[in-house]
Formats: structure tokens, C-alpha cells, sequence
């Protein structure tokens, strides 16, 4: 979280909790004339929680464009693919697949510990597998591991 809150900092963007509707975990906003902001939801209760939403509203700053919120014009297909693209960026950022070999050579045996480990939510990661498995398919190699996403899991290939 902190290393996320000092990255907003140095690309001069203003994170803040706010009280928002439940609905709504965090928002980016940047209408081009006052410093971007980031408001994450006061109701989110845990670090990885508050993570897990901050990287996404990242992930906005880092591939969206355009007003998404009050532009009439924006299609809901241009909204999801814009999402869609902050997930990813926030999960290639928080549970990459460096990561995840990380986790498993730290005695990490299942996603609850995963998670807890990344620092993530149980959701987060998972949603992240499901990510990883529409972009590579069941499995990726990585040097000498093998990373399944469906189900999820890994595995050491010890030459």
C-alpha cells in the first residue's frame, strides 16, 4: 500500500479516502485543469483491500484516456475495455508472475496464503489467475517453473 500511495505521490496525484456508495470502491479523477485524484472507498476495512483498489485506480492513470465518468458519448464496450485494461495493469503490478514464483518459494500452498503473502485479497488473486488464464491459456512457463492458472497452481521443474 505504501509503496503504491508514494507512487501516486510522485506522479503528483492526490489519493484520499472518501465516503462513496458501497457499490463504488475507488474512482480516478483527472479533468485535465487540477491535480488527478484517487478516492478510495472509507468502507474498504482491510490493507489489501485498499491495495488491491489503489493499483486499479492506478492502472487508470497509467491506461485510460478520456473522461470515462461524465462523457456521454463513451460506449459501455469503451468503459469495460478500459477497465479491463486497469485490472490487468494492477495485476501485472501486484501479482505478476514473478510474484507468484515468489510466493510459492516461500512456502505459499494454497491462494489463501498466496494472497496473504502478496498482500492481496483471496478475490484479487483469484480474479488475477482468471486474467492470466485468457491471456496465456491454462499455463505459462517461467525459467524453471510452470504456472497453471485453471486451477490455479505451480510447479518446479528441477532439471
Amino acid at each position: 500500500m505504501e509503496e503504491l500511495e508514494n507512487e501516486a505521490f510522485k506522479s503528483r496525484i492526490n489519493v484520499q479516502r472518501a465516503e462513496l456508495p458501497e457499490s463504488i470502491s475507488g474512482l480516478y479523477y483527472d479533468d485535465g485543469t487540477n491535480q488527478p485524484l484517487i478516492a478510495l472507498n472509507e468502507c474498504l476495512k482491510t490493507k489489501s483491500e485498499q491495495t488491491c483498489v489503489l493499483a486499479e485506480e492506478l492502472g487508470h492513470y497509467y491506461t485510460s484516456c478520456g473522461n470515462l465518468l461524465t462523457d456521454p458519448s463513451v460506449s459501455k464496450a469503451i468503459i469495460q475495455k478500459q477497465e479491463t485494461k486497469a485490472k490487468r495493469w494492477a495485476f501485472s503490478r501486484l501479482v505478476s508472475l514473478k510474484n507468484i514464483i515468489k510466493a510459492y518459494e516461500a512456502g505459499c500452498n494454497n491462494l489463501y496464503e498466496m494472497a496473504e503473502y502478496l498482500s492481496v485479497t483471496q478475490d484479487f488473486l483469484e480474479k488475477a489467475f482468471a486474467s492470466y488464464n485468457s491471456i496465456y491459456g491454462k499455463f505459462k512457463k517461467r525459467g524453471n517453473y510452470i504456472i497453471y492458472f485453471d486451477p490455479p497452481g505451480i510447479f518446479k521443474n528441477i532439471k
